[in-house]
């Protein structure tokens, strides 16, 4: 996005200085063009905002359930989606005993990319493992005897040209595995927790 900005730039001050365009320069016009006309995959909840606070309902201080979670602008060309929801902050200690660089809290795959939402407390697609080795949604709950206090968790979502060849259960690293070279667009959601003591 940077270098459409630039080039934008560098476009208009040619034509305040008078310079004429050539066919280069206007076929740059056109690609700048086409590339505000396409819109780019999201994911947006109507429980957050992105970077905002997660309601404790979905933590363990809750319900421990799913947020709603809505998808916008799959690509058309998409054959199945993607989603993890993982931790990066956990604490060092947890990091270096189990080898792990973050938790997975959620893991969806094989979604059909005409589902448009995931409501509350629902699930769709196949079911993988979350770093608990569970099948299923286990919401935010940062230790309260580490720091960060807070943690970020990272809702991905990504648009395979492919349907993954895996069984339920299948943890994130495969899933990740068997992904590479057939992601063809992703989109991430960011929520934050911290834990009342």
């Amino acid at each position: 996005m940077k270098y459409i900005f630039v080039l934008s730039i560098v476009v208009v001050f040619l034509l305040v200085i008078g310079c004429e365009l050539g066919p280069e320069d206007l076929d740059a016009l056109q690609q700048i063009d086409n590339i505000k006309e396409e819109n780019f995959m999201k994911i947006v909840s109507s429980d957050f905002d992105d970077g905002g606070l997660i309601p404790s309902v979905f933590t363990c201080d809750g319900d421990n359930v799913n947020p709603n979670l809505e998808f916008l602008d799959v690509p058309k060309k998409a054959v199945s989606l993607v989603l993890i929801m993982d931790d990066p902050d956990i604490p060092a200690e947890i990091k270096e005993s189990r080898g792990i660089e973050k938790f997975d809290h959620w893991v969806l795959f094989n979604i059909d990319p005409k589902v448009t939402r995931i409501d509350r407390n629902n699930s769709v697609g196949i079911s993988g493992a979350n770093s608990r080795g569970e099948s299923k949604h286990t919401g935010p709950c940062p230790p309260t005897q580490y720091e960060p206090k807070e943690h970020r968790y990272f809702f991905k979502l990504y648009a395979l040209d492919k349907m993954l060849d895996l069984s339920s259960g299948a943890n994130e690293s495969e899933i990740t595995k068997a992904m590479e070279g057939h992601v063809i667009e992703e989109a991430q959601l960011v929520g934050r927790y911290q834990r009342v003591e």
